[in-house]
Order: C-alpha cells, then sequence, then structure tokens
C-alpha cells in the first residue's frame, strides 16, 4: 500500500453525487494515511445518492469559498449528474480546480466530475475517460477521449463509473503518492488570443491501464 502520510484531500463536490464514488475512494486514501477534506458550496452537509435514490449525508469540513488550493496536495472529484452539473456552475469550484491544475496537482476524476474540468479549460490535450455521455463533451473541448476502466495522463486519474472503482482506487494512490507532476501546459498570450503548447517533461503519459 502507498504511504500518503500527511497528503492533504480536498474530495470537492455538490449534493446529489454518487456516494460509492465519494466513499470508496477516500476510505483507500484514509487507509494510506492521507488527509481527506470534504469541500463544497454547500455549508453544512451534502446528500449522497445510490444512483437515484437517495442515501447518507455527509457533513460538510470546508465551504468552498473558504477553500485555498495551497493548503491541499490533491484533488478528488466525485461524479453523480445533479452534482456534477451544479458544480461546473459553481465559479469558486471552477476557480479551485483551475488553480489545482495550473499548480500540478493531482486529481482522480470519476464518471460524470470531469464536466467541471471542461468548464475550467483543463482538458484539452489530456487523454481521458468518464461517463459515456459526457465523450462528446469532452472530445468537442479539446480532450482525447478513450473507453477504459481507467486512464491515467500526467497526475489525472479518470474512470468511467463505480465499477470502475478498484483500478479507479489503484491508480489514485499511485499519482497521489508521486505528488506534484511536471505541467502538462504553459499558456503564452499573444494579444487577445490564448495559445496552449506542451510543458517539456521527462514524464511521459500513461494510456490506457
Amino acid at each position: 500500500m502507498k504511504n500518503l502520510d500527511g497528503l492533504r484531500v480536498a474530495a470537492l463536490m455538490d449534493t446529489d453525487f454518487e456516494q460509492i464514488e465519494l466513499t470508496a475512494p477516500m476510505q483507500a486514501l484514509r487507509d494510506a494515511g492521507a488527509t481527506v477534506k470534504i469541500v463544497s458550496p454547500q455549508h453544512d452537509h451534502v446528500q449522497g445518492m445510490n444512483h437515484d435514490n437517495k442515501a447518507d449525508t455527509f457533513e460538510v469540513d470546508l465551504p468552498i469559498d473558504q477553500a485555498r488550493a495551497e493548503d491541499f496536495d490533491a484533488v478528488l472529484l466525485p461524479g453523480g449528474v445533479i452534482n456534477a452539473d451544479h458544480l461546473r456552475m459553481n465559479e469558486a469550484a471552477v476557480r479551485f480546480v483551475r488553480t489545482m491544475y495550473d499548480e500540478a496537482k493531482p486529481m482522480a476524476v470519476i464518471c460524470h466530475a470531469p464536466w467541471i474540468l471542461i468548464e475550467a479549460d483543463v482538458v484539452r490535450g489530456r487523454r481521458m475517460t468518464s461517463y459515456p455521455s459526457l465523450q462528446t463533451d469532452l472530445r468537442n473541448a479539446g480532450a482525447e477521449w478513450l473507453d477504459a476502466e481507467v486512464v491515467v495522463d500526467q497526475g489525472l486519474v479518470t474512470s468511467r463509473r463505480p465499477d470502475d472503482i478498484p483500478a479507479f482506487n489503484a491508480k489514485m494512490l499511485e499519482e497521489f503518492a508521486e505528488g506534484e507532476h511536471a505541467k502538462p501546459f504553459t499558456t503564452a498570450r499573444a494579444g487577445s488570443s490564448t495559445t496552449r503548447t506542451r510543458a517539456d517533461s521527462p514524464r511521459e503519459n500513461h494510456g490506457a491501464a
């Protein structure tokens, strides 16, 4: 088992998230020694879901408007359609994800959760998977979408659905243990246009595992 003692993980979600996509990765992280805090636009609790049925509620540790990227080493993004849709419309959540990306911190993202990555404009050129209904959204945003149980690309771990959680957890622990990764992109502005180019990196992109 990877040793993640001292690692600080933000589990970022809104209410009505897919519960198993939080609880199973969170337990794996805690078993490895990481500290996981639930960060949310909600200020008191968030509602978990078992597909279409309400499950448990979870206390929010930190409202997103008080969260600072510098206080965390990695991000876990559970899925669930309602959760993911609400989260991508929250400016503070999008800004937090973008800052974590800019600081090259690893992310574990499952199911519908990549929606917020699209909103933050951080998927261009990345190899990813997701719940199949997001594949067109991701491709339109510049990602290379793969149908695989887990895909790893320079610290970004993505999976499709709850059935993929064992593979998702294994790769998440590996990437989180590595810590900050080489930045996949640099952004150069010329006038009003923005161009993105791959930064030099000693790490190769991992394909589907």
